[in-house]
C-alpha cells in the first residue's frame, strides 16, 4: 500500500509545493496555520485540482496534469474525516454509517452497519442524532462511516484541533485503537508535534507551502534541520547567525559569539533547553541574565532572560528547575554547553 504526491497549485500568492511517499505506516504533516496542509488534503482527495503534478495510490492514477487525469472524488477511494467530523445532524448514528456504505444489496448494507455499530461501540447511540453524541462518539462515528467504504487511503484532517485536554487524550486513545485495525495508508496532519510523535513513524514538515524531506519523528523532535522544523518541534531559542569562520558564528541578536562548526546552508541556530544551566555568579563563562518573565509548567517555570551585554529587545527562553527563589528581583547567571548547540537551515 502506498501513496505518492508530487504536486502545485498556486492560489493567489500562496504556492504549494508538495512532495511525499507513504510507506505502509501512517504518514505526518505537521505545518503552521497556513501553511497548505488543508489544500494538500483537498488535492489528494480530489475537492481541489492542482495546477500540475501527479498524485498515485497504490498503482493507480488519481491525478496526473501531463496526462490530463483527474479522477472525481467520488472513484479515488480516499476517505476524508474533516476536522468538525461532517455527520450529517439529520441522519442517525446508524443512517450516517449506511451512508457510507458503497456497494451490496439493503440488506448486505444493513449487516455491515450492524458490524460497524459493534466494532466502534456505538450499538447503543445507534437511533441518536450527532447532536447528542459526546465527541467520541462524534468521532466513532465519522471514522465508521468512512471505513465501512473500505477506502485505500484515510486522510486526517487535525481532528483533536477543536477538543479540550481531556476530551483530547480520550479520543487520542480510541483513534489509535480504530487505526491499528485499518489496512491502508493513513495521512495525518497536524499543527501539534505531539499529536504526531503518537500516531506517526515517519513526518514531513510543511512549511509557507512546500514539503521538506520525510524524516523519522524522533529526528524532528532531537536533530531537526530546518527553523521551521525546530519551531514545530517545540524549540524556541532560535537565532539567525552571521559566521566569522569555519569554527565560530556571531548572534546579533544576543551580541554573542560561539563555537559552532560550519555547516552547508545555515543560516541559523537553536540553543536548546539542554544547552542551558543555571550556575552560580563566579562559574567561568557565566552570563548574567536579567528576569523578564517567568511562567510555571508543571515543576518547572519557563523564564524569559534578558542577556546583560546583549541588546534590549533580546530574549533567551530557559525551562529549568533549578531556578532559586528570587531570582527575579537578583537575576540569575547560565553558562551555554556550546556542543549542543546547533545550526539550521532556512
Amino acid at each position: 500500500m502506498a501513496l505518492s504526491v508530487s504536486i502545485e497549485k498556486k492560489l493567489g500568492d500562496f504556492r504549494l509545493a508538495v512532495a511525499l511517499e507513504t510507506d505502509g505506516a501512517p504518514l505526518g504533516l505537521l505545518g503552521a496555520s497556513g501553511s497548505g496542509k488543508s489544500v494538500t488534503l483537498q488535492c489528494i482527495a480530489g475537492t481541489m485540482r492542482p495546477d500540475k503534478g501527479r498524485i498515485v495510490l497504490n498503482g493507480r492514477v488519481l491525478f496526473d496534469s501531463e496526462r490530463r487525469i483527474c479522477l472525481p472524488p467520488q472513484k479515488r477511494n480516499v476517505g476524508y474525516l474533516f476536522q468538525q467530523y461532517a455527520l450529517f445532524p439529520n441522519m442517525t448514528v446508524e443512517q450516517n454509517i449506511f451512508a457510507g456504505v458503497r456497494s451490496g444489496s439493503r440488506a448486505e448494507k444493513r449487516a455491515v452497519v450492524q458490524t460497524a455499530l459493534r466494532t466502534y461501540q456505538l450499538t447503543e447511540v445507534a437511533k441518536q442524532y450527532p447532536k447528542t453524541l459526546s465527541g467520541g462518539q462524534q468521532q466513532r462515528t465519522a471514522l465508521a462511516r468512512i471505513l465501512v467504504g473500505k477506502p485505500e487511503l484515510l486522510l486526517l484532517d487535525e481532528p483533536f484541533s477543536a477538543l479540550d485536554s481531556f476530551l483530547k487524550g480520550q479520543l487520542m486513545w480510541e483513534l489509535q485503537n480504530v487505526l491499528a485495525s485499518y489496512s491502508g495508508d493513513v495521512l495525518f496532519v497536524s499543527h501539534a508535534r505531539d499529536e504526531i510523535r503518537l500516531f506517526c513513524p515517519r513526518v514531513s514538515v510543511l512549511n509557507d507551502g512546500r514539503s521538506e524531506p520525510i524524516a523519522a519523528i524522533e529526528t524532528l523532535l532531537t536533530a531537526p534541520q530546518t527553523v521551521s522544523a525546530a519551531r514545530l518541534a517545540g524549540y524556541r531559542n532560535i537565532f539567525p547567525l552571521q559566521r566569522i569562520n569555519a569554527q565560530q558564528a556571531h548572534l546579533p541578536p544576543l551580541s554573542l559569539t560561539l563555537s559552532l562548526p560550519e555547516t552547508d546552508g545555515a543560516a541559523a541556530c537553536c540553543i536548546p533547553d539542554a544547552a542551558l544551566s543555571v550556575v552560580a555568579p563566579d562559574t567561568q563563562g557565566a552570563i548574567r541574565c536579567e528576569v523578564r518573565g517567568a511562567l510555571y509548567t508543571d515543576e518547572k517555570r519557563l523564564l524569559q532572560l534578558h542577556p546583560s551585554d546583549a541588546p534590549e529587545d533580546a530574549l533567551l527562553c530557559l525551562c529549568t528547575a533549578d531556578t532559586p527563589d528570587g531570582c527575579a528581583d537578583s537575576g540569575i547567571w547560565i553558562t551555554i554547553d556550546e556542543t549542543k548547540v546547533f545550526s539550521l537551515k532556512m
